[in-house]
């Protein structure tokens, strides 16, 4: 048995500390790894359906092969490993503004160890992912399918200054990425929301909201997020 929580790492960053940590939950015999931010708990290697869905959900929209998939947010890696199961897709670029967090995969501390950074379909950059679209595409720098995994929900930011990124303007901007026929999904801890859909619709078509149910060991229930996507 591990002692009850171990401190894997611990950086001051401009939102706050961060801390990678690994607990000892006696209710499951078993341990966890989960990432901290201030007050903020950002994520479980627990509860990784969602993560996972989040590329398995946008990549279902996707048509062709050679796939360029961008992701925001690099978290534990759960998006990004299921980005790269699927033989469509050419490469992931995964945007952080956390070093830390490229760092411990790098490094290989995480559970999926460093199978990203190793990866070389698969590139890390230390970036803000939402100042990334302030500026046009690099020539042949646009994606077929973005993925996000940052904030709670649309409505529950990590940071204030990421809400001009869920605006019409911030979205407009953004789908100036994509490929023609390309693919947003966004991953939100919240119940589908009718406002955002609609803010959606006035960018993307026929976006949707896909309720995923997942197992929760804690309580013995089944809980929920919900992965929007929307064609460009």
């Amino acid at each position: 048995m591990s002692r009850l929580i171990e401190e894997l790492d611990y950086r001051v960053t401009p939102m706050g500390p961060i801390i990678l940590r690994r607990r000892w939950v006696s209710a499951l015999d078993r341990d966890v790894v989960e990432v901290i931010l201030g007050d903020e708990h950002l994520m479980s290697s627990l509860f990784t359906v969602g993560e996972t869905e989040l590329a398995t959900l946008g990549l279902a929209r996707a048509s062709g092969a050679d796939l360029k998939v961008l992701v925001g947010g690099l978290g534990l890696g759960y998006t990004a490993q299921a980005a790269l199961a699927d033989p469509r897709v050419a490469s992931v670029e995964v945007a952080d503004a956390i070093e830390a967090v490229i760092d411990w995969h790098r490094e290989g501390i995480v559970p999926i160890g460093e199978s990203l950074g190793a990866n070389p379909r698969c590139t890390l950059t230390h970036v803000d992912f939402f100042s990334l679209f302030d500026a046009d595409p690099a020539e042949g720098g646009r994606r077929d399918v973005i993925l996000l995994d940052i904030d709670h929900s649309p409505y529950r930011l990590l940071n204030p200054a990421h809400a001009r990124f869920y605006t019409a303007e911030g979205l407009t901007r953004m789908r100036t990425w994509l490929s023609p026929g390309g693919v947003f999904a966004l991953w939100s801890d919240d119940a589908p929301d009718a406002a955002f859909l609609d803010l959606l619709g006035q960018v993307f078509t026929d976006p949707v909201a896909q309720v995923v149910p997942f197992a929760n060991p804690l309580t013995g229930e089944s809980s929920t997020c919900t992965i929007y996507v929307a064609g460009g």
